[in-house]
C-alpha cells in the first residue's frame, strides 16, 4: 500500500471510530427535551441547566479535584519508577515492568472489585482519599510509558558531563535531566488527568451518596431519565480531553523540533 493509500486508510478508519462519539456535540445544542438526532432546533440550555444544576456543578469540581490531585501523584510516581527501571539494577526489572503496567491489561471490573473489597477494610471506600489511590492506580502506567520512551532516547553522556562537574545526582536530574524528558513527564501528567477524568467503573464501586464523580453523575443520569443535559456534559468532557491530549503532542512535538 503506497503512503496516500495509508493515509486515507487511517483516515477512513479514524473516522468510523470517532464520528459515533461527535454525534453527541449537536445532540447538547438541541432546542428539544429530547433526543433527536439531527436536532430540530439549537439551544444553550441544556449547558446552562448543566452550570445551574447543583448536582452536576458539584460532581465536576469533585472530579477536577480528584483528577488534579491524581495527575500530580501519578506523575510523581510513574515518573520515580520509569526512571528506577532505566537506572537501576533493579532485580526482575522485567517483571516489575510488568506489575506495574497490569492496571492497563485487566479488566476494570475487576480492578474496580479488588480495590472496593480492600478499601472496604480500610475505610477509604466514599472517600476523597480513596478515589484519589484508587484512580492512581489506574494511572501510573501511563506515566511509566511516556517517561520510559523519553528516557529511551535520552543520552547519558550529559549525566556524566554534568557529573564529571561536581554535581550531585540530585542537581544533574532536576537541572539536567528532567528538563530533557519534561515532555513525556508532562504527557504522562496529562494522561493520567484524564483517565482519572473519564474513570467511570471504579468510581461506582468507590462512590457515597455525597461523593459522586462526574462519570457517576452521568451514569445516573443516562440510566432513569432522558435529559440531554448528559449530552452537555459529554460534549464538554469530550472537548477538554481531546484538547489535553493534543496539547500533549504539540508539546512533545515541539520539544522534538527545537
Amino acid at each position: 500500500m503506497t503512503r496516500v493509500g495509508l493515509r486515507l486508510w487511517a483516515v477512513l478508519v479514524g473516522t468510523i471510530l470517532v464520528a459515533p462519539t461527535l454525534v453527541v456535540i449537536p445532540l447538547s445544542f438541541a432546542g428539544t427535551r429530547s433526543f433527536v438526532f439531527p436536532p430540530e432546533g439549537w439551544s444553550l440550555r441544556w449547558f446552562a441547566n448543566f452550570f445551574a444544576d447543583p448536582g452536576w456543578r458539584g460532581a465536576l469540581v469533585t472530579s477536577l479535584q480528584i483528577a488534579l490531585a491524581v495527575a500530580v501523584l501519578a506523575t510523581v510516581l510513574g515518573t520515580a519508577a520509569a526512571f528506577a527501571l532505566d537506572r537501576g539494577r533493579i532485580p526482575g526489572t522485567t517483571a516489575v515492568h510488568g506489575v506495574l503496567l497490569a492496571p492497563i491489561v485487566v479488566p476494570q471490573i475487576v480492578a474496580a472489585i479488588g480495590v472496593y473489597a480492600a478499601f472496604l477494610q480500610w475505610r477509604l471506600s466514599g472517600t476523597v482519599a480513596g478515589f484519589v489511590l484508587g484512580h492512581t492506580t489506574l494511572a501510573v502506567p501511563f506515566v511509566v510509558v511516556a517517561v520510559s520512551a523519553s528516557l529511551r532516547g535520552y543520552d547519558r553522556s550529559l549525566d556524566l558531563a554534568a557529573g564529571s562537574l561536581g554535581a550531585p545526582p540530585w542537581a544533574v536530574f532536576r537541572r539536567v535531566t528532567l528538563p530533557i524528558i519534561l515532555p513525556g513527564v508532562l504527557s504522562g501528567l496529562v494522561f493520567a488527568f484524564v483517565t482519572s477524568l473519564d474513570e467511570v467503573v471504579m468510581a461506582l464501586y468507590l462512590q457515597s451518596p455525597t461523593l459522586q464523580t462526574l462519570p457517576v453523575q452521568m451514569f445516573s443520569s443516562v440510566t432513569v431519565e432522558t435529559d440531554p443535559t448528559i449530552a452537555a456534559a459529554s460534549s464538554l468532557v469530550l472537548v477538554v480531553t481531546t484538547a489535553l491530549i493534543l496539547l500533549s503532542q504539540l508539546l512533545r512535538r515541539g520539544k522534538s523540533t527545537s
